[in-house]
This record gives C-alpha cells, sequence and structure tokens, in this order.
C-alpha cells in the first residue's frame, strides 16, 4: 500500500461544516467534469495542444483545492493542536509541504 493510500485510510478525521463541505466537493466536482471533458477532447481526436491546455487548466483547479484545503488544516488542525501543545502537526506540515514542492 502506498503511503498516500496509507494516509487516506487511516483512522485520523475532520469535522467539516455543511458549507466547507459543500464548497470542497463543489471544487471536486468542476475539476471531475474537466477530466471528463479531456477524455472526450482525446475520443474526438482533439488537437494535442488543446488537451495540455485543459490538462494544465485541470492541475490549477487542483493546486487552488489544495490550498484551500492546507489553508483550512493551519487555522484549525494545526492551530488546536499547537495550542494544546503537541507540536508533531507541525512536522508532519512540514512534510507535506516539502511532498507539495516536489
Amino acid at each position: 500500500m502506498s503511503e498516500m493510500e496509507q494516509m487516506a485510510c487511516c483512522c485520523r478525521k475532520k469535522h467539516r461544516d455543511d458549507a466547507e463541505l459543500r464548497s470542497l466537493k463543489n471544487r471536486l466536482s468542476r475539476i471531475e467534469g474537466q477530466v471528463r471533458g479531456v477524455k472526450g477532447m482525446l475520443e474526438s481526436d482533439a488537437y494535442c495542444v488543446d488537451i495540455i491546455t485543459q490538462v494544465m487548466a485541470i492541475q490549477s483547479a487542483l493546486n487552488a483545492f489544495n490550498k484551500v484545503l492546507l489553508g483550512q488544516h493551519l487555522h484549525t488542525c494545526v492551530v488546536e493542536d499547537v495550542q494544546n501543545g503537541n507540536n508533531e502537526k507541525v512536522d508532519e506540515l512540514m512534510n507535506l509541504i516539502q511532498k507539495l514542492m516536489k
């Protein structure tokens, strides 16, 4: 099992309010639609540069999703743990940022 799969199936959880959850799900739905659009472009023999342009838009949308999620993580999970004297979240965050910057 990859490290990402291990992280996805662990027992840690984060409660999100309805507005936050709805916003994140809407972003992912739009990204999902973009991916389906690229698949359609491939099936209709679209020009390579046009497909690559759409893939860049998807990457940008995923980056924006990550920025929102990371900001929410900082303001909630990390702040709470640091205030409670648990600095492990800072190390976890630093490792995550290093992976994001690869």
